[in-house]
């Protein structure tokens, strides 16, 4: 037997091709929607010619071509954010926070008043922030002397090994407003902690908070840094009463269960971004309802879907451990996510 030869299971019902060969005398096959089962040789028996020719008019399955390797497909353009992170209920630590898919070359500074009046500049950090990533700076920040704090600036470049568009660098400044920027504490990208932020490559008309490249707008009434102090700590919005829908114990990540009634005119990358849109709903919901465990099945295919749920899967700090699950009826196309 060889590599895309076409073979049946002598205890089953199954067919399919065989995708490569296993340590221990096991043969790993490809049957139907592209799953994938390794199997003991002696439990295999080739398809005969007449069979084969059937099989071929029939079936979907092929040998496995062999293709050069290319870089994931983006699906996070923005995401670029300042973060404020409380350290007590007096200082705040600043982040840069990179929540896409492009690595990040960057410099942060500081502009303030000079003594002569000009404006003067202190260079903070430079780096590169890698794709779902942040960087922590040494500074805090004092809540009473909120008024003083600095105008901060970011310049970064965008960076994507292989093919990608060019993108015009970017240049923000950013000086908080009392009057806005301590109206919501979210959770900060990536980091997972709650905090202040405010997304620098955002639309300037909906970047709230953000005076960058803009002009100067009259500037707003003093807030007494106590009445801040109130606001920051006021834990109405977390007291709020939400409603989580539970998942299922196993989610379908194919896209024909997903799109019951056809793809249409959905690129690869809108099937992708549906799939992951649907995993990162159904585990916060697990999360938040309280569940022990839940199964993805996202098939074999090309790996990619399979290697990016790991990877996020890896990141979250809910997550216990993630293991392939059900290998006798998923093969190796199901990962089974235990939380904590």
């Amino acid at each position: 037997m060889n590599i895309g030869d076409k073979v049946r299971l002598l205890r089953a019902k199954e067919q399919g091709v065989i995708s490569r060969f296993l340590p221990g005398d096991m043969i790993e096959i490809e049957i139907e929607d592209g799953f994938r089962i390794p199997v003991m040789r002696s439990e295999l028996v080739p398809v005969s010619p007449l069979e084969a020719e059937r099989l071929l008019k029939t079936s979907t399955y092929a040998p496995q071509k062999t293709v050069a390797p290319k870089a994931p497909d983006i699906l996070a353009n923005q995401g670029i954010y300042l973060a404020f992170v409380p350290v007590n209920d007096r200082e705040y630590t600043l982040h840069l926070i990179n929540n896409t898919d492009w690595e990040f070359p960057y410099t942060l500074g500081e502009e303030s008043a000079g003594a002569s009046g000009g404006v003067q500049f202190r260079g903070l950090h430079s780096g590169v922030l890698k794709a779902k990533s942040q960087q922590k700076m040494n500074d805090q920040y004092e809540h009473a002397k909120f008024e003083q704090w600095p105008t901060f600036v970011v310049q970064g470049l965008w960076f994507r090994a292989g093919k990608s568009s060019l993108r015009a660098p970017l240049i923000k400044r950013f000086k908080g407003r009392a009057a806005t920027f301590f109206k919501n504490k979210t959770s900060v990208p990536v980091l997972n902690q709650p905090g202040f932020i405010t997304q620098l490559d955002a639309d300037e008309a909906s970047a709230a908070g953000q005076t960058a490249n803009r002009p100067a707008e009259p500037k707003p009434a003093t807030i007494r840094p106590d009445d801040l102090k109130a606001a920051m700590l006021n834990p109405k919005s977390a007291s709020a009463g939400v409603s989580v829908e539970r998942p299922s114990t196993v989610v379908d990540l194919h896209t024909d269960a997903l799109l019951p009634d056809g793809v249409g005119s959905r690129t690869a990358a809108d099937l992708l971004k549906l799939q992951l849109h649907t995993f990162e709903k159904s585990l916060e919901n697990a999360i938040a309802s309280g569940m022990n465990e839940i199964t993805f099945i996202h098939g074999v295919g090309s790996g990619s879907l399979r290697a990016e749920l790991h990877k996020r899967l890896g990141q979250h700090p809910s997550v216990k451990f993630f293991e392939d699950a059900q290998k006798q009826k998923f093969g190796y196309g199901a990962t089974k996510v235990t939380l904590k």
